[in-house]
């Protein structure tokens, strides 16, 4: 008799012990093969994992589904033909390859310093709508500097320039976002990287942006 109940406290012992495993272990996974990723960001790794609390809520600068359009319109699925549109789950496989050390893709923020220092996508960079736009008559009549845009090409997007002529052979993959999918500064960037000759397959669009980012409790960092 006491052995049997021996038998049944080690049970309810060893029950409560895993339950308490199972508590510990992170419910909220990226997928169920991955729990995090860690990237570097501005020379530190942070790790990227969703939130693992039931009552966090959607920041309040992505929580306004009212937008003026123009030039907060609604984007199409496709930005342009050859240009794919991404989500979440090939964005972190971008940013596995560039923890990796591929020094060949890039994940652009296009959004402008006063969004970015809200929060971004760790393993970003940070280049802003109007340092590449020149398409003035567009929704945003800001055009670059000239000497800007060519320094952006050539020292962060390794666009090469043979005499007076853009050379994108050894162009970096781009994986453009800005806030969401009624905000148009990555697209418009996007329009006028091909304009210029970038190639489109090198081009990447993730639709959903900060928005998308944040709606599945993904991890920001601020500058």
């Amino acid at each position: 008799m006491k052995y049997g109940k021996v038998l049944i406290t080690l049970a309810l012992i060893g029950s409560v012990a895993l339950s308490g495993l199972a508590l510990a272990a992170p419910k909220a996974k990226i997928t169920p093969g991955m729990e995090s990723l860690d990237v570097v960001h501005n020379g530190k790794t942070v790790t990227i994992r969703r939130i693992d609390d039931r009552e966090a809520r959607i920041p309040e600068a992505y929580n306004h589904p009212s937008r003026h359009c123009p030039p907060f319109c609604i984007q199409p699925m496709q930005i342009i033909p050859g240009v794919d549109t991404v989500g979440e789950l090939e964005v972190l496989g971008y940013l596995k390859r560039i923890s990796n050390g591929d020094r060949s893709v890039m994940l652009v923020d296009s959004r402008t310093p006063d969004w970015t220092n809200r929060g971004t996508i760790p393993g970003s960079v940070n280049i802003p709508w109007d340092k590449i736009n020149i398409d003035v008559a567009g929704n945003f009549e800001i055009e670059a500097e000239a000497e800007t845009l060519q320094d952006i090409l050539v020292n962060s997007f390794g666009v090469q320039l043979n005499d007076g002529k853009w050379d994108f052979r050894k162009a970096k993959t781009l994986v453009l976002f800005c806030n969401g999918i009624w905000c148009p500064q990555s697209s418009v960037n996007i329009k006028t990287l091909i304009k210029m000759g970038y190639p489109a397959y090198k081009l990447k669009w993730y639709r959903g942006g900060m928005q998308d980012w944040v709606s599945v409790g993904l991890t920001t960092v601020k500058p």
